[in-house]
């Protein structure tokens, strides 16, 4: 197990050193036990966990990469001596469901490289000098989200007036990627699906791509052939 949990950190955090969290290789390394996300995406399924949590964390030493659990991350502009810095419209940002998420999304870069604050829901409300940002420029608060009946109650958390979009995760992008899925308490727990689950290298890119509104482009007879993480929502 041990060696199974180095191979998962290595490729977590490929290309390039990405920093990732506890949970994304704990997700990496069912991968590696179990690598169902080679199967066509054609056919749609979740898949169980091949080894528990409790497991892996008994086997989890140090490991290069992996992020520490997420801070308070504390008053906006608190790093900036600018006066004027709440007087510009901001066109976009992100709230992520998981604190540990956010934190992830920041430790690689994505606010610098996309222009885009990134929050989670343990900092609702939103600062009322963002929301006002957000309102001068006609933005856009993006919503990161699992798969499960909590994660699609996010987007309604957001204040009101200003554009929502929520971008993922749902349970048919779930299946399509063929992550692996959790269970709600009980015998008859229905299943959900963490954004942890996804490759920590596809989540950073596909959240560049979605907050700075970059559609892919596609051949027609491709199009409907594969469901991708993060596509653009229909509604």
């Amino acid at each position: 197990m041990a060696r199974a949990v180095r191979t998962a950190a290595e490729r977590a955090g490929a290309p390039g050193g990405i920093r990732f969290t506890e949970r994304q290789l704990y997700y990496e390394l069912c991968r590696v036990l179990r690598p169902w996300h080679h199967v066509s995406r054609r056919v749609p399924f979740t898949t169980a966990p091949p080894v528990s949590y409790s497991d892996f964390r008994r086997h989890l030493g140090p490991v290069a990469g992996l992020l520490p659990p997420p801070a308070p991350l504390g008053a906006p502009g608190r790093h900036t001596t600018e006066p004027d810095l709440f007087d510009y419209g901001l066109p976009r940002l992100l709230v992520c469901q998981s604190a540990a998420v956010a934190d992830m999304l920041r430790a690689n870069g994505l606010p610098m490289e996309s222009a885009c604050p990134v929050f989670s829901v343990d900092d609702l409300p939103l600062d009322e000098r963002l929301v006002a940002m957000l309102t001068r420029a006609d933005g856009t608060i993006y919503v990161l989200h699992d798969a499960s009946a909590a994660g699609l109650a996010v987007p309604a958390l957001m204040p009101a007036g200003v554009r929502v979009s929520p971008i993922g995760l749902n349970h048919r992008q779930a299946a399509g990627l063929h992550l692996t899925h959790g269970r709600g308490p009980g015998p008859d727990g229905r299943r959900f699906a963490e954004v942890e689950a996804v490759r920590p290298a596809v989540l950073l890119r596909s959240v560049h791509r979605l907050v700075r509104e970059v559609r892919l482009t596609r051949p027609q007879w491709t199009s409907g052939r594969e469901v991708g993480f993060l596509t653009w929502p229909t509604a």
